[in-house]
């Protein structure tokens, strides 16, 4: 093993512990004191750089996105109220945002009213995600039987026959690769603390579907967009591959295939992270860009927040899954990157959007990167901790 790559080690355990110093003295504390809704239940969408809560409608996606942080808290040893933080978050979700058909709705407003009763199947993955890792650190049994119920439903309602499932009707296309992801994410959170076999022939499904449809064998790239026939879908749309995503699925089938012993899974895995690093990474910025075409030309050169994280998970677990070290310089890179969307006058939030010119869109930080920040932070814990 050589002096780089163990420096590259290095420089990520030290990133670690800034991150995790952070989360737990500062994020944590601010998202439940000034983001939850100590009065009407609940988390808010956002908090001002001034570091005010301002009530707006809530989308259905970010609650689950919030009680899994307050979840993983614990792990991560934040000594503040993260039990009280999970059962306020899902009193309010089970109570205001399931449907009498076990769904849940897309958005409400203030007072719990629905604003739109959508299903979307993006929607549902999050759902289920959140009650495994609500689960995972309550022991409640009730939220076993929820999510079952959501998958179900979703067997029922929106299955496609060709793999997969749809959006939200059966005949609304395009469609997404991108809510499998999330599904896929759910299955093998559920997966590790269920005997159901259903979760794990789920993500088998997934994974296939993504090796086989989604993956461009040509490229590597993952595409988003797809007609009714998991074809690539007609013009831009299907061109289009998401740098952030490419991290983030990769990740997952570095998971997949530990778990399937499957090679092809993480050979696959291992090319997407390496387009990611070469084509989708802006040097000068030191950030994953949002958007990519098949040329291999930007088709969004702005950079949100939620790629940087993606990119410290795949490096992290490439490097434990493979035993090559360079990987944690992926990783300590995506940290790095991380770290300037964390540098805001409220100590706690962050910023979302980065332009191309290399300034911060001037905003308020959304409550829905909470949970890609925690998630990397605790991914890197993990890592590091196991490497060392």
């Amino acid at each position: 093993m050589s002096d780089a790559p163990n420096s590259a080690l290095t420089d990520a355990a030290r990133l670690r512990d800034r991150l995790k110093g952070w989360a737990l003295s500062t994020a944590f504390p601010l998202w439940w004191t000034v983001g939850a809704d100590h009065k009407g239940g609940g988390f808010f969408e956002t908090i001002e750089q001034s570091g005010e809560a301002k009530d707006s409608p809530r989308r259905g996606r970010v609650l689950p996105r919030q009680i899994y942080a307050f979840a993983a808290a614990r792990d991560l040893g934040w000594t503040g109220p993260w039990r009280q933080a999970v059962e306020h978050g899902l009193s309010y979700y089970l109570d205001v945002y399931r449907k009498p058909d076990g769904l849940f709705r897309a958005l409400v407003g203030p007072g719990g009213v629905s604003l739109d009763d959508t299903s979307a199947l993006y929607d549902q993955a999050f759902a289920m995600f959140a009650l495994a890792n609500a689960c995972a650190v309550t022991g409640r049994s009730d939220l076993r039987e929820v999510a079952v119920s959501v998958r179900e439903t979703l067997y029922a309602t929106l299955k496609n026959p060709l793999g997969g499932f749809n959006e939200s009707t059966p005949t609304d296309p395009p469609l997404h690769s991108n809510p499998h992801m999330h599904l896929f994410e759910a299955c093998l959170a559920w997966n590790a603390i269920d005997a159901d076999p259903k979760w794990r022939a789920l993500a088998d499904e997934i994974a296939e579907l993504a090796l086989s449809k989604f993956i461009s064998a040509e490229t590597g790239a993952l595409r988003e967009f797809f007609d009714d026939q998991w074809n690539p879908a007609p013009g831009v749309a299907g061109r289009i591959w998401e740098p952030g995503h490419q991290y983030e699925w990769a990740w997952l089938l570095l998971r997949w295939g530990k778990l399937a012993g499957r090679p092809d899974a993480i050979a696959a895995a291992l090319r997407m992270i390496d387009l990611a690093e070469t084509k989708g990474v802006d040097p000068e910025r030191g950030v994953g860009m949002n958007a990519m075409l098949d040329d291999m030309t930007a088709h969004d050169a702005g950079a949100r927040l939620w790629p940087q994280t993606e990119r410290i998970k795949a490096g992290v677990l490439a490097a434990e899954v493979t035993g090559d070290d360079k990987w944690w310089g992926v990783a300590a890179e995506g940290a790095e990157g991380l770290l300037q969307y964390l540098r805001t006058p409220v100590p706690g939030l962050w910023r979302d959007k980065l332009k191309p010119d290399g300034a911060f869109v001037e905003e308020a930080a959304p409550a829905s990167s909470f949970y890609h920040i925690v998630c990397a932070i605790a991914e890197m814990d993990r890592g590091v901790t196991a490497a060392g």
